[in-house]
C-alpha cells in the first residue's frame, strides 16, 4: 500500500509543502511519486472569465517548465522515480482523473495557502477531492518557510476517532498501513455526548445537569467497543491505547486529544449515513480538518 503517491501543485510554495511527506512515503515503500497541475483555461478580469489563446498557450507553457523544475528538485533529493502530468479542466476532476491513470494509492496536499487563492483552494478542491477521491487524501498544513525536500517529517502517533460503526472502521486499513510505514503508534478514540436533564443549561457539567447513570452506560459501552478493535490490532502487533472521552463538541475533543503526545497524526473518515455515523463523519470531520495543526487522513468510506 502506498507504493504510488499523487501530490496536486499550483505552482505555489505553499501547495509543495506536500511533497517532503509524499517523498518520505514513496521512498520508504520504494514506490514512484508523481506531480500533476491542473491547466485552468480561463483567467479571471475584473469583467469576470475570458479566455485568451495566447495567454493560456503562455501560462501552459510557465506550468510545464515550473513542473519539470519540481521534478529536477525531487530527483536531485531523492532516488524515488517521479513523473509529472499537465491535465485540463476543473482541479478536483483533474486530480481524480490522474490518481486513476497514476494508480495512485494516496493524495498528499496541502489543506491551504495565503493570499487571494488561498480560499479557492480549501473550499472548491480540498473540501471537493476529500469527498470524492478514489483513494485516502493526507492533508498537511503548509509552513512560512519554503519545504526541504531532505527533512523526513516525523509522525510518531496516529489518533483515530471512531463511534462504533463500520463506516468509520473503514479507516483502520488505511490508517495502520500509514502508521506502520512511519513506526507509529496508534490511540483509538470514541467521544461520548454526555445525556442531559431536559430542561437543563447544556453549559453545566456537573452531576446535576447530567444523567449520569446514562452517560456512565454510554462510557462502559465506548470501552467496550475500543478494546474490540484494539485487540483485532494488537494481533498485528501494534502499540494501541484507547480514550474514551466525554465532551459535548466531538471535533473539539479530537482536536483537543490529538495535541498530546506531539508528532501526531489525525486518520478518520470523511461522511456517512444517518444518526451518530453522520454526526461524527460529516459535520466533525470537516471541523477537525479545518482546525488540525498536524496532518490529517481522510478517507472516503464505501458502501451504503
Amino acid at each position: 500500500m502506498y507504493r504510488s503517491i499523487l501530490v496536486p501543485l499550483d505552482g505555489l510554495t505553499f501547495a509543495e509543502h506536500a511533497l517532503p511527506a509524499a517523498l518520505s512515503l514513496a521512498r520508504r515503500t520504494e514506490g514512484s511519486l508523481h506531480v500533476v497541475l491542473v491547466h485552468t483555461a480561463f483567467v479571471y478580469v475584473e469583467s469576470g472569465l475570458i479566455y485568451d489563446d495566447r495567454v493560456d498557450r503562455q501560462l501552459r507553457e510557465q506550468e510545464q517548465g515550473y513542473l519539470e523544475a519540481v521534478v529536477k528538485r525531487l530527483k536531485a533529493a531523492s532516488p524515488v522515480p517521479v513523473t509529472w502530468a499537465l491535465r485540463d479542466g476543473l482541479v478536483a476532476d483533474g486530480i481524480c482523473e490522474q490518481a486513476t491513470a497514476s494508480s495512485a494509492d494516496l493524495i498528499v496536499m496541502t489543506t491551504h495557502g495565503r493570499g487571494p487563492l488561498s480560499r479557492f483552494w480549501l473550499g472548491s478542491v480540498a473540501d471537493n477531492l476529500v469527498r470524492r477521491s478514489p483513494v485516502p487524501v493526507l492533508l498537511v498544513r503548509p509552513q512560512e518557510i519554503p519545504p526541504d525536500l531532505t527533512q523526513e517529517p516525523v509522525v510518531r502517533h496516529v489518533f483515530i476517532p471512531l463511534d462504533g460503526s463500520p463506516l468509520a472502521e473503514q479507516v483502520l486499513e488505511p490508517a495502520v498501513a500509514l502508521g506502520k510505514l512511519l513506526e507509529a503508534d496508534f490511540t483509538l478514540l470514541r467521544i461520548v455526548k454526555p445525556v442531559l436533564f431536559a430542561g437543563h443549561d447544556p453549559t453545566l457539567l456537573g452531576e446535576q445537569a447530567l444523567g449520569q447513570p446514562a452517560t456512565e452506560q454510554l462510557q462502559a459501552e465506548a470501552r467496550a467497543y475500543l478494546e474490540r478493535v484494539t485487540e483485532r490490532m494488537r494481533a498485528q502487533s501494534l502499540c494501541v491505547q484507547t480514550r474514551v472521552i466525554t465532551n459535548l463538541q466531538p471535533a473539539v475533543a479530537i482536536l483537543e486529544q490529538s495535541l498530546e503526545p506531539p508528532d501526531g497524526l489525525i486518520a478518520l473518515t470523511t461522511h456517512g449515513r444517518g444518526g451518530l455515523t453522520r454526526a461524527l463523519l460529516g459535520s466533525v470531520a470537516d471541523k477537525v480538518v479545518r482546525g488540525a495543526s498536524i496532518p490529517v487522513l481522510v478517507c472516503r468510506p464505501l458502501g451504503p
